[in-house]
C-alpha cells in the first residue's frame, strides 16, 4: 500500500456538532485550501458550503458544474472533475496548486460503486499527497458510510466498495502520520437526499425480470421512504462532522454522524448474522409501507 498509494512515485471535546459549537475554537483558515469532490448535491454540496463559512479557500469539483452556481454565487470556486478520468483529476489539482499553492484538506463523497468510491477516491488522495507531505500538514476526510460496516440486500457492490473505503482509509492514516497528515472516516446513516430515489429507480431498472424483481420493489420501496422518515438527518450533519475534524489538531478516527447510524451500528455489534439480516429485512417492509 506504501508503494501504490502514499508512495512518492505519484507525479501525480466531544459535543454537539453544531456550527456555533465550532466557530467558538475557530482557528484562523483564510490561507488554507479544501478540495471537496461529489459537490454538485447533498453532502458534497453542504460541506463546500461549511468549509467556506469557516473560512477557508474552497475549490468544489463536480461533473455536472451547472448545477453548483449557487456555490459560485457564494464565492466557492467551482470546477468539473470527474474522478473516473485522470488527466481531469490531474488537472484540477495542478489548477488550484497554481492557484493557491498549497492543499490543506481533500474531502471526498462519491456514489458510483468502485470506479468512483474506491479507485477515483485513491487517485485523487495520491494526486493532493505530494503536496501535503511537503507542508508537512493535511487532512484527507473519506465519506464512508454506515454502509461500510453493514450490509444489505442487493446492495453487493456498494458495500463492497464502502468496506474497502474504511480499509483503504486505516491503512493510509498510518502511512502518512509521520508528514502530519491525518485521514478521518466519516460514517454517515440516513441522509436525507436525491441519491435515495436515484438508487432505487436504478435498482428496480437493473432487476426487472429478473428473479429477484420482487425484492427490488421491497429494498426500492424502503430507499423512496428514506426521505420522509422522521429519523433521517439533513446534509448538514455530515459537513458539520467535516468541519469538526479539520479544525482538530487531532480528529477522531471516525466520525459516526446523521440518522439511525449509531443504532444500527450497535445492532450490527450484538446480534448475530442472521439476526442482523432479519433486522434490516424487517427496517425495509416497515419503510416501503410509509
Amino acid at each position: 500500500m506504501v508503494g501504490r498509494l502514499s508512495g512518492g512515485r505519484c507525479p501525480r471535546a466531544r459535543g454537539p456538532l453544531t456550527p456555533g459549537h465550532m466557530i467558538q475554537h475557530m482557528p484562523d483558515n483564510s490561507t488554507k485550501t479544501a478540495l471537496v469532490t461529489g459537490a454538485s448535491s447533498g453532502i458534497g454540496e453542504a460541506t463546500a458550503l461549511h468549509l467556506a463559512e469557516l473560512g477557508y479557500t474552497v475549490y468544489a469539483g463536480a461533473r455536472r458544474v451547472e448545477r453548483m452556481s449557487d456555490l459560485a454565487d457564494r464565492g466557492i470556486r467551482t470546477r468539473s472533475v470527474d474522478v473516473t478520468d485522470d488527466p481531469s483529476m490531474v488537472a484540477l489539482v495542478e489548477a488550484i496548486l497554481a492557484d493557491t499553492g498549497r492543499i490543506d484538506v481533500l474531502v471526498e463523497e462519491a456514489r458510483r460503486q468502485f470506479d468512483v468510491n474506491i479507485f477515483g477516491l485513491a487517485r485523487m488522495t495520491q494526486l493532493v499527497l505530494p503536496q501535503m507531505r511537503a507542508q508537512r500538514e493535511g487532512y484527507i476526510v473519506n465519506i464512508s458510510s454506515m454502509g461500510g460496516k453493514i450490509s444489505e440486500p442487493l446492495g453487493s457492490w456498494y458495500h463492497a466498495s464502502k468496506f474497502a473505503v474504511e480499509g483503504l482509509s486505516d491503512s493510509l492514516r498510518v502511512e502518512v502520520a509521520a508528514f502530519g497528515i491525518k485521514v478521518v472516516i466519516i460514517q454517515p446513516g440516513t441522509i436525507r437526499s436525491e441519491w435515495s430515489g436515484i438508487a432505487a429507480d436504478k435498482l428496480e431498472a437493473a432487476s426487472a425480470n429478473t428473479p429477484y424483481a420482487e425484492q427490488a420493489k421491497l429494498v426500492g420501496g424502503g430507499l423512496r421512504a428514506v426521505d420522509h422518515m422522521r429519523m433521517a438527518s439533513g446534509p448538514e450533519v455530515v459537513a458539520e462532522a467535516v468541519g469538526k475534524a479539520v479544525q482538530s489538531p487531532k480528529p477522531r478516527t471516525r466520525y459516526i454522524v446523521g440518522g439511525g447510524a449509531r443504532g444500527i451500528l450497535l445492532a450490527e455489534a450484538v446480534l448475530p448474522d442472521r439476526g442482523f439480516d432479519r433486522f434490516i429485512q424487517m427496517g425495509y417492509r416497515l419503510a416501503s409501507r410509509t
